[in-house]
């Protein structure tokens, strides 16, 4: 039986949700809400501090300090947790209550920053007040999940070998973009195997990340009102991006069936479901994405009808009967 004694432990997940009964095609559905801390996430904070330690960024007094919406926050403060360290996440008003919750419930520090930055988003000002912390206290060290090649490297050593394996003749994966190291970390590491599969990254409607005009985003997790500074458009075969009414369309769709996933998920089976309709009518291809985490932390967000109706009206909850790719 595993046993483990940090929460970093069990990173590796082999489970996966075939969607064939909900949506009329194989399509399987690599799931990482089973880490610790409830997210694909917790691999990317492992790489993280990891490479922090390497490179001896971490002493006695060190304070580990990041931008996150919300599920690497939570990744690192388990991390932190258990090491002993100090971690101040900096976040902003669109993480969710839940998310916060369980950030003090594991001894982090909250900062949630309001203003907006230029392209309408709070991202551009969280880097800012991170910068301005590490130039003001020299204790503080910032691992930069945008920039760090840590983050890339951790699914290239971890997340993108288990797929190969798991799907040696796999012909599209579907990955969601947020800060692009689950994705770039996958698309190199299929580039480099000569594994044929194509890579199509899922987008939210609004995000900056593969160009456009930025525009209202209340669903934390994929999209970026600051394109990344890891993500190279040239490794990626295709883009789909996803408004978020589809999101929690598809979200509520799937929870009718028994699977209750978080945010990122649904945007990322809606978008696939808009390329298959397009690129593979014949159903013949074979498909995955990965699912980034599970539904308890949109429990007042995504599946409240209240907080739906208020942001995007009521005709939102009319969940279609079904997702299969020929709606």
């Amino acid at each position: 039986m595993p046993v483990i004694s940090m929460p970093q432990e069990t990173l590796e997940s082999n489970t996966y949700i075939d969607l064939q009964p909900v949506i009329g095609r194989s399509f399987h559905l690599k799931c990482e809400g089973f880490n610790f801390a409830g997210s694909i996430k917790m691999r990317t904070a492992a790489g993280l501090i990891a490479a922090a330690e390497r490179d001896g960024l971490l002493g006695p007094d060190s304070v580990l300090i990041e931008s996150s919406s919300g599920n690497l926050g939570l990744a690192i403060a388990a991390i932190a947790a258990n090491r002993g360290l100090r971690f101040v996440c900096v976040t902003d008003p669109k993480c969710n209550r839940a998310t916060r919750s369980l950030l003090h419930a594991l001894g982090a520090e909250v900062v949630v920053v309001s203003e907006k930055d230029g392209e309408g988003g709070h991202l551009g000002v969280r880097l800012a007040y991170v910068r301005a912390e590490c130039a003001r206290d020299p204790r503080y060290v910032w691992l930069n999940q945008y920039a760090n090649q840590a983050s890339w490297v951790s699914h290239y050593e971890t997340t993108a070998p288990e797929l190969a394996k798991d799907f040696p003749e796999l012909d599209v994966l579907f990955v969601g973009a947020g800060t692009g190291g689950t994705l770039m970390g996958c698309a190199r590491y299929f580039q480099d195997n000569g594994h044929p599969a194509r890579i199509v990254a899922v987008d939210a409607a609004g995000s900056v990340s593969f160009g456009g005009l930025s525009g209202r985003r209340m669903i934390p997790g994929l999209g970026a009102s600051v394109r990344p500074e890891l993500l190279d458009p040239s490794l990626v075969d295709d883009v789909v991006r996803v408004s978020e009414a589809d999101t929690i369309r598809c979200c509520r769709a799937l929870a009718r069936h028994g699977f209750l996933l978080g945010g990122s998920t649904g945007t990322v089976v809606s978008g696939a479901l808009q390329w298959l309709r397009r690129e593979d009518p014949e159903r013949g291809l074979r498909v995955a994405a990965i699912s980034p985490d599970f539904a308890d932390r949109y429990a007042h967000t995504i599946y409240d009808d209240s907080w739906v109706i208020e942001n995007f009206g009521a005709e939102v909850l009319e969940v279609p009967p079904a997702l299969g790719a020929e709606n």
